[in-house]
Order: structure tokens, then C-alpha cells, then sequence
């Protein structure tokens, strides 16, 4: 597919014009909140998630290992606490973009985000997915083969280190969203310096009412689970719908928000279960051609722009390869391991 409709990237994605788009006629209906909607998913998610931590605070005296299991329906719930947080963001929850910003933040605070930082951090991502020339500090590093070849020792060292799968879901979630959030590296706005400063107090004030109320040890044997959990998570989704089998990268000449969406996103089609977990978010490609469709309306928009947007949709068994990429190959124009280096600079002798 190569689409003609070149988008500037000067705007920020939920407000650039969708006249030419494929669809238009057939999604711009979904491009507005439903209150009661918005408000029935703030009370099955939010809800459910402070009731379900309750629970394993209870269960801390029969068994931690009921405890652990409790936390994996709890991050359920958070990833979809954080999916009413990411709607906020690109105010497509709420008609009112005052509202947006109010549950965003308290949403956010969830999960140890500030708001108003991360949210910059996102609109660039939706501005510069998969353009190779526009690689945000926001989004999951890759480098391309020839990249990776001219690279210092030391360089290739840290890639093959921050690629590796342990610490790439693992380790680097947790200590990107307990550490990195903390610091405003990025910040160029008060606001943005003022929402990690506010997310800080916020976090070390509940802290210590916790350790108040319950203690710091019973506090971090049920937060520290769910945070592992919904990060590692959290990463992961984040990590397969830009990089996935048949996905497009391309060089900023060649790059259009439109291809970049139907190309360069994918449709991660999750059983019910996990869909309704994650918030619709496996719709992606539909999300990153229209931001400002609120996630429950994600799957009934596709459903009907399918045949318009013909998206192939990727299942979770053959979504796993991906933790074998490692590098975007140019030439072959596919995610490819280490191996590949060694074949590239095999061909160049010859």
C-alpha cells in the first residue's frame, strides 16, 4: 500500500485532519466519547483493581502464593486503568479535554507515571512511529544492521544487552517506570517539570500512609508484584505492535503517517479474555490512524473499515517470534537477529 496523504508531523496526531483518509465516512462516527461508556469503564476497571489489592492484603496472612495470584488479575485491571489513562491522553475518553486531563493524571499516578511528562513522550511516538529517521528517547531503541556494523564495541555491548529479552522485559520495565519517571530529563515545560515533581510527592506521601496503615513490608509484597507484572506487560504490547512480522519501517522520505499506521502497527488479535484486559489495544492499527477513537470502540470500527483497511491481524503463539528480533534489516526489510550481522559482513568481503 502506498498512500498519498502525507501528514505534517508539526501537528500532533489526534488533531490532524482525517478528510483524506480511507474510511472516513465509516469511522468518524466513533471519533467521539459516550459518557456512559467512559464512566462504566472507569467503574470495571478502577474499581475491581482496589478491591482485588484489598483481597491480597487479606490474603498475606493465609499465603503469599495466593497473594502472587491475586496480583496477576490485579494487573489485569491496572493495564486496564492505563488504557483509560492513554485515551486521556489523546483526549478521545472525555468531550472535555479539562476532564481528559484531570482522570489522565489520577490515572497515571496508578501506575507511577507523570502524567503531563509522559504524555509529551507519547504524542511524539504517534508522530514519528516507524520512521527511521525519527527514532523518539520515548520508544523501545533499534538500530538497523548497517547500524549496528559501524557501531563502537562498546555501543554493540549495550544493545546487545538492552535487546536481550531478560532485560527488555524484564528488568529494564521496572526500572524504567520506578526510576526513569522520576527524573525529568526531557521535561522543557513547568508543567511537564511539575507533573514528575507532583507524581514524586504523590508516590513517597502514599509510601508512608501505607506504612502507616499496613507497614512498608506488607505495602511492597503487594505493589512491587503488581508492577512487575502490568510493566512487563505493559512493555511487551508496546514492543509487538511496532515489531511484528510483515511490519514497515521506512526512511522519512518515503514515511506517511497513513502507511505508517496500516503498515507499521499491528492488529493483535488476543482471545477475549486478554482483550478485554488489555483495553482493545491489540486494535492498534486502528488506534494509530485515529487517536481519537475512545478503545471500546475500536473493535466495532474495525469491524466495519475492514474491507477499507485490509489489516492482516497477528494471533498470540506466532506473535511470540518477535522476542527474537533484534535488528531492522534495510535490505530484506524485516526485523532480523544477531546472525544477520555475521551474513552481512560475510556478502561485503565477497
Amino acid at each position: 500500500m502506498t498512500s498519498k496523504n502525507k501528514l505534517s508531523r508539526s501537528n500532533s496526531p489526534q488533531y490532524i485532519s482525517e478528510e483524506k483518509l480511507p474510511g472516513q465516512n465509516i469511522a468518524s462516527k466513533y471519533v467521539e466519547a459516550d459518557l456512559p461508556r467512559s464512566a462504566w469503564q472507569i467503574i470495571n476497571s478502577v474499581i475491581p483493581y482496589l478491591f482485588i489489592w484489598f483481597l491480597m492484603y487479606l490474603s498475606l496472612d493465609i499465603s503469599y502464593w495466593l497473594t502472587l495470584g491475586l496480583a496477576f488479575l490485579a494487573s489485569g485491571f491496572l493495564i486496564r486503568v492505563f488504557i483509560i489513562c492513554h485515551d486521556c491522553v489523546h483526549s478521545s475518553f472525555f468531550k472535555s479535554r479539562t476532564l481528559n486531563n484531570m482522570l489522565g493524571a489520577i490515572t497515571a499516578y496508578f501506575l507511577f507515571l507523570p502524567y503531563k511528562y509522559w504524555r509529551k513522550t507519547h504524542i511524539k511516538h504517534h508522530a514519528t512511529a516507524n520512521d527511521l529517521d525519527h527514532r523518539e528517547a520515548g520508544d523501545i531503541w533499534i538500530l538497523t544492521v548497517q547500524e549496528y556494523m559501524d557501531s563502537t564495541i562498546l555501543e554493540r555491548f549495550y544493545y546487545r544487552v538492552y535487546r536481550n529479552p531478560l532485560f527488555l522485559f524484564l528488568v529494564g520495565p521496572v526500572l524504567f517506570f520506578l526510576l526513569r519517571y522520576r527524573i525529568p530529563i526531557f521535561a522543557t515545560r513547568k508543567n511537564e517539570l511539575h507533573s514528575v515533581y507532583l507524581t514524586n510527592v504523590s508516590i513517597f506521601s502514599t509510601i508512608i500512609i501505607m506504612t502507616l496503615l499496613i507497614g512498608l513490608k506488607a505495602y511492597l509484597l503487594i505493589q512491587m508484584p503488581i508492577i512487575l507484572i502490568t510493566t512487563v506487560a505493559g512493555v511487551w504490547l508496546f514492543y509487538v505492535q511496532h515489531q511484528f512480522e510483515g511490519v514497515s519501517w521506512e526512511r522519512h522520505d518515503r514515511w506517511n503517517y497513513t502507511d505508517a499506521a496500516l503498515q507499521g502497527s499491528s492488529f493483535y488479535k488476543l482471545p477475549r479474555i486478554l482483550q478485554f484486559f488489555t483495553g482493545n489495544i491489540g486494535f492498534h492499527h486502528i488506534h494509530h490512524l485515529y487517536p481519537r477513537i475512545p478503545n471500546y470502540y475500536l473493535e466495532k470500527c474495525e469491524n466495519e473499515v475492514s474491507v477499507e483497511w485490509p489489516v492482516k491481524p497477528m494471533e498470540l503463539r506466532p506473535s511470540l517470534k518477535a522476542f527474537n528480533y533484534r535488528l531492522w534489516d534495510e535490505e530484506e526489510r524485516k526485523f532480523v537477529g544477531f546472525s544477520q550481522v555475521k551474513k552481512r559482513r560475510h556478502s561485503q568481503v565477497a
